[in-house]
């Protein structure tokens, strides 16, 4: 039995230090690079704090962080739009394919410039992790949601090993739209975190979470579109993307249909049916008194509200 787990061991130990050689090498020495272990370890400290941040603020006041988080959000749009613009404008300096481009693990200029957007935007998953604990700070339990966690936990890793791996090519397009996304996201984080009564400027809400659904099913359409003209691509990475996108795809469409169909289907309901009088708000029973004591102090008279001293 221990001969055959160590062999086991020996043969995944030797799997992983082939997956290393093939690496790209422009990348080794990098921030977080070299092993899995501390993006893997970030992520336990992540979900950890979220554990013990919950049962911390428990019995506590919640934390205002207006401006904490107004300039958090301000300095994720600055770096989502930095990695945008980087991986726009290298792209189309290197005329890539917008279809089919395979990864050139080449030193030049431009190509460099793709890999270090990719690296921030890898590492920007990192920076994210804040969104949660802010939450927790502000008591904002309800905003911790699966979705939320899941989203944020597997991101971080995912694009280590997209960095790792293929920091160029077919990548480029998933991260380019994302952090365009996220300038706009963060843009509406940054407004709302400046208070209620700011909260009329927030009206598109409901179309940032469509924006989003677009996104994830637009990168599903890309990634079958790649199989389907047989891009020069790491086929494993197409298959990892597509069937993490179809993960989120779910628990978007559950999200969108919790948060607007469902809730506008109940409010029209409620409305629908206090329109009929099916409750007793708002109306007059048959001695002409308010039954539900809207009218405190008085009656109805010849269709006018008269003080009990005219009574």
């Amino acid at each position: 039995m221990i001969e055959v787990v160590t062999d086991t061991f020996n043969h995944l130990y030797e799997g992983y230090l082939w997956t290393l050689s093939i690496a790209d090498e422009r990348v080794a020495d990098w921030l977080l690079m070299q092993s899995p272990l501390p993006t893997l370890g970030l992520v336990v400290l992540y979900l950890f704090s979220i554990w013990s941040g919950m049962k911390i603020m428990k019995n506590r006041e919640p934390f205002q962080l207006r401006w904490a988080i107004f300039s958090y959000n301000l300095a994720l749009v600055i770096l989502n739009w930095h990695i945008c613009s980087e991986l726009f404008s290298a792209s189309w300096k290197l005329n890539y394919s917008y279809s089919c481009q395979t990864v050139n693990y080449s030193y030049d200029p431009d190509e460099m410039r793709i890999a270090k957007a990719l690296w921030w935007y890898y590492f920007s998953k990192c920076i994210e992790f804040l969104d949660t604990i802010f939450f927790v700070m502000r008591k904002k339990n309800n905003q911790v949601s699966f979705l939320h966690v899941y989203h944020h936990a597997t991101m971080f890793p995912i694009w280590w090993i997209g960095v790792k791996w293929v920091a160029g090519g077919q990548s480029f397009m998933g991260a380019m739209i994302n952090s365009f996304i996220h300038v706009v996201m963060y843009t509406y984080y940054g407004v709302a975190a400046l208070g209620p009564e700011y909260q009329k400027y927030l009206w598109w809400k409901k179309y940032l979470t469509k924006l989003q659904l677009i996104q994830f099913f637009g990168g599903m359409v890309y990634a079958v579109q790649t199989l389907y003209v047989q891009c020069k691509y790491p086929l494993w990475m197409t298959y990892t993307s597509m069937g993490y996108g179809a993960t989120i795809i779910a628990l978007f469409l559950n999200f969108y249909i919790q948060e607007y169909v469902h809730k506008k289907n109940l409010k029209y309901k409620t409305l629908h049916t206090n329109g009929k009088g099916d409750t007793n708000e708002g109306h007059i029973n048959q001695n002409g008194h308010s039954t539900n004591g809207h009218v405190k102090n008085g009656y109805i008279k010849n269709g006018h509200m008269a003080s009990k001293k005219e009574q």
